[in-house]
């Protein structure tokens, strides 16, 4: 019995741990794999941050930043804290990226702990081999790559503290912004827009053959001419080549036959930016979309009553592949689809650019087993079709090459020659699951006579075709990706960010899903590019970019990286804010009251209008929404949706001894004023919204087209969307200030609004 006792005595506590992650969304997927004994809690994101309203560090102090609590982030501190002290043990457990690293270290630095019972892990994916050797195998925190985070964040709080200062005075508008990494964006899309406008097309012509060989037509195009390439620019020049090819003299004779078989090997798994892109072309995403759906993917699914991380982590520009995923998608290949769909030996991808932090593995499944249409019951339609795109790249990628047998055919007619092909695929390989073409692009496999050289064929029918170049296509969310990516600006985690960002700031509108610079954007652009050339520079921003992770890697200090930035920098921005010219932005529209010129504005809330360059002598506004180009209106249409109910003529804004009043441009029948916000009616798209009073007297907003629309808020809208749902974001007046909110009920977003600086129209 006193043995029995003993034992009972000496029996070890259970130790408790804590694990600190920064999304709840992972909390029961980790939870259900470590078990009883770790408490999973997390920071929400960031929890510390430089000041507002101020640079935030010292520049005569090597740069020593000073960060402050995020006020909403107090609570989750102090509970955070709490849990610390009573635990045993605490794993910080934020992203693996350079930004999960500040993360762990912000945590760090505020919680009330010994340093002894604080250790850092990170895994890639969240699947039980992974969390458990993370905890097994814990680390102290990188301050390398916590600094070279820092220089980024100081970087860009510099650049923004500084440049957004000049647009202001020379623009007047306070709401304009400037980034290190935005601001080269948005002169991307600029440029591109320019390209177009000065493209010139250039007229070219194809002549386009059907050929016959004993009763089998086959297609044949001329490409040559005296055994050089072809170029025939006009109507003219077609005929003569069609004429000669038409004359009975012309004989057709089968100059050679190549045939030859080809291997197409897969490509590598997906990145980041591949991933966007592919989910745009393929699947019609956005880049934010894509984020958010594969966000949720790598944090877990709940599979059978059971949380389940589906993807490895989402933000990598690394194409490796773990050991692990090898052997899984092996068996997996072998055992489904059979050897042969197996290459003799395993595909492995590296990516070419220094700069890859390849402790990341690319994008992919975290089992492969779990095929798409096994899980789909428990996947919304976007999750399942962003998987199914992850996992079927990823297994393609390990699969065999395909086999294609390609046959070409010159034909000789005279001082003429002709070229037919075509393409077959022998054995699909990696096709099976996964074309990197567009879906409209297939593996042509037109059927071609067998010919042999010195054959004679027939000339059917001839049929010139009319061509003009074309300019280079804008800028989508997918192709920017591609050219940022290309330039080396920006990282994984910024793409979304990026574009979010300069939309928001009303520099860049969508059409047609194409990226297009509104005139506020190009005046922007200009004015950073004539007076910021470094900044602005592609080469330059890039090359920042190589320095941030040149001090991740102990190869560069992070202070000696910011003096040298600083100096140059801040010789430019005290030149240019020595004299600040006042510019404006001059549309090509008059004003229909008093014929001049009509000038880009924006509200205090962000809302882009045309307002007369005579105010306040006229004090005439149009009111210009994102989805209006200036070219939509006319100046008849001074108030854009308002009709004369009398007449259904165009009322015109005129201002009067007791007030504005609306007048109709035919009767000259006359109305009240009602202001309108200039947002355009989600619910019809084709009313505006305006204020309104109830029966009650109470200010509420709606669509001018009631009864017809029936759309209404009790908050103005501001004329943005929210970036987390699309749905139109409202001015909310509260006691702690003044803040945009999402109208749609069940989205949290919220940020709060500049206080209006200057008078508006």
């Amino acid at each position: 019995m006193t043995v029995t006792a003993e034992k009972k005595n000496t029996k070890q506590k259970k130790e408790k741990a804590l694990v600190i992650v920064e999304s709840p969304a992972k909390s029961k997927t980790i939870k259900k794999i470590l078990g009883d004994g770790y408490q999973i809690e997390a920071s929400f994101g960031h929890v510390r941050n430089l000041p507002e309203n101020v640079l935030g560090f010292d520049v005569n102090n090597d740069f020593k930043p000073t960060y402050v609590i995020i006020p909403e982030k107090k609570k989750v501190v102090t509970k955070l804290n709490e849990l610390a002290k009573h635990s045993d043990k605490v794993y910080l457990a934020s992203d693996p990226d350079r930004e999960g690293e500040a993360i762990a270290w912000h945590v760090r630095e505020l919680l009330d702990v010994p340093d002894d019972k604080v250790f850092r892990i990170e895994f890639n994916e969240i699947t039980p081999k992974a969390v458990k050797y993370a905890v097994e195998h814990s680390r102290q925190i990188d301050m390398d790559r916590v600094k070279a985070q820092q220089t980024r964040q100081i970087l860009d709080k510099l650049v923004g503290y500084k440049l957004s200062p000049v647009l202001w005075k020379q623009l007047g508008n306070y709401r304009l912004s400037a980034g290190r990494v935005q601001s080269v964006a948005l002169r991307m899309i600029c440029e591109r827009e320019e390209e177009i406008e000065a493209f010139v097309p250039k007229e070219y012509w194809t002549i386009h053959t059907i050929m016959d060989k004993d009763g089998k037509l086959f297609e044949a195009e001329v490409n040559k001419y005296k055994n050089k390439k072809i170029e025939i620019n006009n109507e003219d020049e077609a005929n003569k080549v069609k004429e000669y090819l038409l004359n009975p003299q012309t004989e057709f004779v089968v100059e050679k036959v190549t045939k030859k078989e080809t291997k197409r090997k897969p490509t590598a798994p997906f990145i980041t930016s591949t991933l966007q892109r592919a989910a745009s072309s393929k699947l019609g995403f956005g880049v934010s979309k894509t984020m958010q759906v594969a966000q949720k993917l790598y944090e877990g699914i709940e599979i059978e009553g059971t949380p389940v991380g589906l993807i490895t982590y989402m933000r990598t520009d690394s194409v490796r592949i773990s050991d692990d995923a090898h052997e899984m998608a092996k068996s997996f290949i072998i055992q489904n689809y059979g050897e042969k769909y197996y290459p003799p030996t395993t595909n492995v991808y590296v990516k070419g650019k220094q700069n890859v932090q390849d402790a990341h593995e690319a994008i992919r499944p975290s089992y492969p087993d779990r095929t798409p249409e096994s899980i789909k019951q428990y996947l919304t339609s976007d999750q399942y079709r962003l998987y199914k795109l992850i996992w079927d790249k990823f297994m393609s990628s390990q699969m065999a090459p395909a086999e294609i047998a390609n046959k070409t055919i010159d034909i000789k007619a005279g001082d003429y020659n002709l070229k037919a092909g075509t393409s077959k695929i022998l054995f699909d390989g990696f096709l099976k699951l996964y074309n990197d073409a567009e879906e409209d692009e297939k593996e042509a496999d037109a059927k071609i006579p067998d010919l042999e050289n010195g054959d004679k064929v027939k000339c059917k029918e001839i049929n010139p075709k009319q061509h003009f170049t074309q300019p280079p296509p804008r800028y989508n969310e997918a192709s920017l990706v591609k050219a940022l990516e290309e330039h080396g600006i920006g990282r994984p985690s910024t793409y979304a960010t990026i574009i979010t960002v300069i939309q928001t700031r009303k520099y860049v509108e969508k059409k047609d899903k194409a990226l297009v610079p509104t005139l506020l954007g190009r005046t922007v652009c200009k004015q950073l590019v004539t007076q910021f050339s470094d900044i602005m520079d592609y080469k330059f921003t890039a090359g920042m970019e190589e320095k941030l992770d040149k001090i991740a890697e102990k190869k560069a200090v992070w202070n000696v990286v910011l003096k040298e930035f600083y100096t140059p920098f801040m010789e430019v921005v005290n030149s240019v804010m020595k004299n600040p010219q006042r510019v404006v932005i001059e549309s090509d529209k008059k004003c229909p009251n008093c014929g001049r010129v009509m000038l880009v504005k924006t509200s205090r809330f962000g809302t882009q209008f045309l307002g007369c360059s005579g105010y306040p002598e006229c004090k005439t506004i149009i009111s210009l929404n994102n989805s209006m180009e200036l070219d939509d209106i006319n100046e008849t249409e001074a108030v854009p949706g308002e009709k004369c109910e009398k007449c259904g003529g165009d009322m015109t804004l005129k201002i009067g001894p007791y007030g504005k009043y609306l007048e109709c441009k035919e009767c000259k029948n006359r109305r009240k004023y009602i202001r309108s916000t200039g947002v355009k009616c989600p619910k019809c798209g084709e009313g505006v919204i305006i204020e309104k009073k109830s029966k009650y007297g109470k200010v509420f907003y709606g669509c001018n087209r009631y009864p017809e629309c029936s759309y209404a808020l009790w908050d103005e809208p501001t004329g943005n969307t929210c970036p987390d749902c699309g749905e139109l974001l409202l001015k909310k007046n509260t006691k702690n200030g003044l803040f945009e909110v999402c109208s749609n009920k069940t989205c949290s977003f919220k940020r709060e609004l500049e206080k209006p600086t200057e008078e508006e129209n």
